[in-house]
């Protein structure tokens, strides 16, 4: 017989590998971090120090140890901060005139660049396809083109997103699921390395992935990690061009839009030099402001060099132009005050459980919608060793609908960790279903990709990745609650905290998250980045270090 003090701890072992999430805790988080108080939670706005304050005190409550340098729970960001002056002018010249571009509704972007004026003058505009370069794919959509001092007209996703069965290109890109080199940030990148000035995407929602109101909402706002040599690294102007627009502007050289794509699908597709030129000239107001990263970590009891993290972003759009209801604080309730609750759900589980072999850090980013830049510091300044951190859990938009039978897994099939979270799920009755839209690239924007870069497997549980089979409802239900987040929610005022919200869902999702990391952090092995996948060369390159 279990002496009274061995049968505890034998409850306590057993119940170690089964979080129990309350929801009801989950939801009060999400109330206080997405409250007026904290003004929507904008990098370098008051209410980042209030959300500072207040992250800190929950790590510190919860007996995180500091996980940032110098024995702080924060890791300094410096950020560039930029506005695009609204009253800035953007038009087109053809021989039949010049034709004006409405910033918000026929283009908006923004200047990553520390000046305090852009103006670019009749600049050549170059029609490159989608703006790919993919030696390994056979494939080159520049053709070695001069695009010094012009501007880029660039397809939103990759070639293959709309390839007919048949077409060479079908499936050279990943078909529906968007590649790397689908992503809006791959393409202003390639454009600066070839030496345009400026760039212009073609929005179309479907390659997109989302509608233009999410382009307009960052409002000319920018911000960028502080960089050595800027005019190198950025360009002038980074901007989407709205479909309308485009076909406006394409059409001047009587060129039609469905048309050019088809071509821009072929491996011979050759750039386009249009007739008309680009002309913008904007102030730009700059400055510098340091946000911060916030990072708790518990200690391995074995090897406390290897490790698990635990993450999702704090920061939201701040405040913003009254919407309909004449709201204008954009709380991110959803995205992602519920995954930082979720991240401070499972360092509470964690701590009351037996400690874990490899030690565990949570972490929550700063300026993850400014591009990620909180964990994109992170990967370049780690606090610890990525060549032995075994997984990082990443939480972003949790759905609010309730339980259900199934958790959907954006990036399905690309690591060994996907296996142990079709494991974990089996255990509690669920089932694991790939991500429903691969072709919105979600796969590439939170914040377990700027460590997947690095080469670090990762998970990430995103509510968008589609709509979950729910108890109640079943998979249409689900699939109305993304589409009405989405349409009407996300990254507007509308992202708010509701006492009308079912959790219970949300937290079943990190119950998993616990049993997939305890797994993980009491075993000696290494989940890896399946074949094929684009990080794992990365990976591959420090398996000596994992010995």
């Amino acid at each position: 017989m279990l002496r009274p003090a061995a049968f505890s701890l034998a409850l306590l072992m057993a119940s170690a590998a089964n979080a129990a999430t309350d929801p009801a805790r989950l939801s009060a988080t999400v109330k206080v971090l997405a409250s007026d108080d904290f003004e929507g939670r904008a990098p370098g706005s008051a209410g980042e120090a209030k959300t500072l304050a207040y992250l800190v005190a929950q790590f510190k409550a919860l007996g995180l140890e500091p996980a940032g340098p110098q024995g702080s729970y924060l890791q300094d960001v410096p950020l560039l901060k930029t506005q695009v002056d609204p009253k800035g002018t953007f038009s087109l010249t053809s021989g039949d005139g010049k034709s004006p571009l409405v910033l918000g509704q026929d283009i908006a972007g923004i200047s990553l660049l520390p000046v305090d004026r852009v103006s670019i003058e009749n600049a050549p505009l170059v029609f490159v396809g989608y703006g790919v370069t993919a030696p390994e794919r056979g494939w080159d959509d520049f053709k070695g083109v001069d695009l010094k001092g012009k501007v880029a007209v660039i397809l939103i996703n990759d070639p293959d997103f709309e390839a007919a069965p048949g077409e060479a290109v079908a499936g050279k890109f990943g078909g529906q699921a968007e590649a790397y080199y689908g992503r809006w940030t791959y393409k202003y990148d390639e454009a600066i390395r070839r030496g345009a000035v400026a760039a212009l995407i073609i929005h179309e929602t479907p390659g997109a992935g989302y509608g233009w109101s999410t382009v307009m909402a960052a409002g000319g706002e920018g911000f960028d990690i502080v960089r050595a040599d800027p005019d190198k690294a950025r360009l002038k102007f980074q901007a989407w061009i709205s479909g309308d627009a485009a076909r406006r502007l394409l059409a001047k050289d009587g060129l039609d839009f469905g048309t050019l794509k088809a071509r821009a699908r072929r491996a011979d597709f050759q750039p386009v030099t249009l007739s008309s030129t680009f002309s913008a000239d904007f102030g730009v107001a700059h400055s510098q402001v340091v946000s911060h990263n916030v990072i708790g970590k518990l200690t391995g009891a074995k090897r406390p060099a290897e490790s698990v993290m635990f993450a999702a972003h704090w920061d939201a759009y701040g405040i913003g132009a009254p919407d309909a209801a004449g709201k204008t604080i954009r709380a991110g309730a959803a995205d992602d005050a519920i995954g930082v609750a979720g991240v401070l759900e499972l360092a509470r589980a964690f701590k009351a459980a037996p400690r874990t072999d490899r030690s565990l850090y949570f972490a929550a980013w700063t300026a993850e919608e400014r591009g990620l830049l909180g964990s994109e510091f992170y990967g370049v300044n780690p606090t610890a060793d990525l060549t032995k951190m075994a997984a990082n859990l990443t939480m972003d938009v949790l759905q609010t609908a309730g339980p259900s039978k199934d958790v959907v897994l954006v990036g399905y099939g690309q690591s060994q960790l996907d296996d142990e979270l079709i494991t974990a799920a089996k255990a509690k009755g669920r089932t694991v279903t790939p991500d429903a839209h691969p072709e919105k690239g979600l796969a590439f924007r939170a914040d377990h990709f700027s460590l997947a870069k690095k080469g670090v497997p990762a998970l990430l549980m995103m509510g968008l990745g589609g709509g979950p089979d729910l108890v109640t409802g079943g998979r249409a239900a689900g699939d109305k609650w993304v589409n009405d987040y989405t349409a009407n929610c996300y990254h507007k005022a509308c992202d708010a905290w509701s006492p009308d919200w079912d959790l219970r869902g949300a937290a079943a999702d990190v119950d998993l998250l616990y049993v997939v990391g305890r797994k993980i952090a009491t075993s000696k092995a290494w989940p890896e980045w399946k074949p094929g996948n684009e990080f794992k060369a990365a990976r591959d390159v420090s398996a000596a270090a994992r010995r």
